[in-house]
């Protein structure tokens, strides 16, 4: 009798927060890079995404808080990308629980999208990143740590009402930005999952090019065609504004305080990780000021 041919199991890449910005856009490039393996979305409520269903991803309900959902997602995966949760103040939490399932599951890697110099980083957002990056170092699990600079998109309200105003205000003074496309992003993540990057690494991803928010003025008054000003504001002064323009006060003076730790240079970056793992330049400013812009 003859043997039977060996196979190779399919491979079941998952991604959390499925629904959400750059889940969304991981998945995506998964299935365009691995058409072969079983490309898994978690999310708490599938309905958020079907059109994703749609393009052959398998979706399972999941959710950071509980643990059994979990455990029942993340049975049979090999691979998992663990997007940050964007509940700030809650995120620790939330990522231990999947880390614990993760390995309970057998995970056999967990990419992980953390902060940009995160251990020395000022940002109020960085605690939260050190403590998952921790736990994912005492989990045992193979992981790679993504440290993600700022994504451009995150500058879309300023961009659009500066070109429909001539100006914007802030308290960035002349930090410079190393941001990159949410989809740079993305397309790293994929990447790293798909082997990309050694189990046990820890990447700086930032974008090729920094800026100030002078320059970034300057794009949009370029596409606008007419000029746009950056006013530049203390600290205390702009989280004023952002209160007057009706944000909570803590949201505001966190907002704020972001811009002041830019100021001092939290998100400027000079190396190439993002570009060696995307295989591409990252997008320049330029671009996304451009498609934020299109009529």
């Amino acid at each position: 009798m003859n043997a039977s041919p060996q196979t190779t199991p399919r491979t079941t890449i998952a991604v959390t927060g499925a629904s959400g910005q750059l889940g969304r856009l991981i998945l995506q490039d998964l299935r365009k890079a691995a058409p072969e393996a079983e490309i898994v979305g978690l999310l708490r409520d599938p309905g958020k995404a079907l059109d994703l269903a749609a393009q052959g991803v398998v979706l399972r309900k999941a959710d950071y808080e509980d643990p059994a959902s979990l455990n029942a997602a993340l049975r049979g995966v090999d691979r998992l990308a663990l997007v940050s949760s964007n509940e700030i103040g809650k995120r620790f939490a939330q990522h231990a629980n999947v880390i614990a399932a993760a390995k309970a599951a057998g995970v056999r890697l967990v990419v992980y999208t953390s902060l940009l110099h995160a251990p020395v980083s000022g940002l109020s957002l960085a605690p939260e990143h050190i403590q998952t990056e921790e736990a994912l170092k005492a989990s045992g699990l193979p992981h790679v740590i993504l440290r993600n600079g700022w994504y451009t998109e995150n500058y879309s309200d300023a961009i659009r009402q500066a070109s429909q105003t001539g100006e914007f205000a802030g308290a960035a003074d002349e930090g410079r930005i190393a941001s990159a496309s949410r989809a740079d992003f993305a397309l790293a993540a994929a990447q790293a999952l798909l082997g990309a990057a050694r189990p046990g690494e820890t990447l700086e991803l930032a974008g090729d090019r920094a800026w100030t928010l002078g320059d970034l003025a300057v794009e949009i008054a370029r596409v606008r065609g007419g000029p746009v000003v950056y006013k530049n504001l203390p600290v205390p002064q702009y989280a004023a504004l952002l209160k007057a323009f009706g944000l909570p006060e803590a949201v505001a003076d966190m907002l704020a305080g972001w811009e002041g730790e830019i100021a001092k240079g939290a998100l400027d970056d000079k190396g190439d990780a993002l570009r060696r793992l995307t295989g591409r330049p990252s997008t320049s400013l330029a671009q996304t000021v451009e498609e934020l812009l299109k009529v």
